[in-house]
């Protein structure tokens, strides 16, 4: 009697081989469904949830740790004296905030991607640009968006009146110094909107900074500063915008017209969704009590997809995460 023949092995490959091996049509076999569904069980405006820690690191005025799905960020905020004396050419008083700030460099941020935090940073590979761009990009909207204000980072000395004084004329408030801070943020995991997860961790971290009670000693032609942390305070953060980044999908080919070519918009794309599409959009906004929704500025790259159709749903979508991140990070 003739053995069993023993069972043939199935044809198909695990999901993750066809990930890699046709990774643009395995995303557009999810997409194309009645239903389109990612290829992590997201729907296209599904973001992922922020997971925050604040207080991290003990040696810094303020810090956040933020994970946003598998891209995780820390973020440190150290504050120096910056002496007015040292500055060598003032700014003068009738220009904006967001410019006054940017001219005294009081607010500098820096980004690194840690070797190892994805399959693109190994050992001994030089520096890329996309660190500096990130840095670039923070820079400008924390500068823009006047969500800090100059006179909360002044170190003021107010003058003792004289006999010499009018009797009409008040004490002279003078600067003395400024308060720097230097954003320091490391991503030690990279898995895609690397830029949405970095400005929630400066958000946080500012959030929690301290600034040490500073006064100008006359006598010591000097700031000195208080070492009891009761005295410390905080900043105060206005009208926070929040970022939404958006990844977009397209068939178009050069077989194909622009009409024929179908698109999928999808929110937060990790890293694989993002390698795949060349067109991608972040819409900073602004909302919350007593704020108007508006949009503070768009950064588009690549592609011809989106119109105005697509960017209102990108408007809908990034004021409902601003909304989000609010609530997670406690913004009246």
């Amino acid at each position: 009697m003739a053995k069993d023949a023993s069972p043939v092995p199935g044809l198909a490959f695990p999901r993750e081989t066809f990930a890699k091996l046709t990774p643009a049509p395995f995303l557009h076999a999810h997409l194309k469904q009645a239903k389109p569904v990612r290829p992590s069980g997201r729907a296209v405006g599904d973001f992922r949830e922020p997971t925050i820690n604040i207080g991290s690191l003990s040696h810094s005025n303020g810090s956040a740790v933020v994970r946003l799905g598998d891209t995780a960020v820390v973020c440190g905020v150290r504050a120096e004296i910056l002496l007015a004396s040292d500055i060598p050419s003032p700014p003068k008083e009738d220009l904006s905030e967001s410019q006054m700030l940017e001219n005294l460099g009081l607010i500098v941020p820096n980004v690194e991607l840690s070797t190892g935090c994805s399959p693109n940073h190994l050992p001994g590979n030089a520096p890329g640009t996309q660190a500096q761009a990130l840095s670039y990009r923070l820079s400008s909207l924390l500068y823009s968006s006047e969500m800090l204000r100059p006179q909360d980072l002044r170190i003021e000395y107010t003058t003792p009146q004289t006999d010499d004084d009018l009797p009409d004329q008040g004490p002279q408030v003078v600067t003395k110094a400024y308060w720097t801070l230097y954003i320091d943020i490391l991503c030690i995991a990279l898995d895609g909107n690397a830029y949405d997860a970095a400005w929630i961790a400066v958000i946080a971290a500012l959030q929690d900074c301290k600034l040490p009670k500073a006064w100008w000693d006359q006598d010591r032609e000097m700031v000195l500063c208080s070492p009891l942390a009761s005295e410390a305070s905080k900043l105060h953060l206005r009208d926070v915008p929040i970022p939404a980044t958006f990844a977009i999908f397209s068939t178009l080919s050069p077989l194909k017209q622009r009409s024929e070519a179908d698109h999928w918009v999808m929110a937060d794309p990790d890293e694989f969704e993002a390698a795949l599409c060349a067109e991608m959009v972040t819409m900073v906004v602004r909302t919350g009590a007593g704020i108007n929704d508006s949009i503070v500025r768009i950064e588009k790259h690549g592609g011809g997809m989106v119109g105005r159709t697509a960017m209102k749903e990108c408007f809908g979508m990034a004021l409902a995460r601003a909304k989000n991140i609010r609530r997670v990070l406690q913004i009246d």
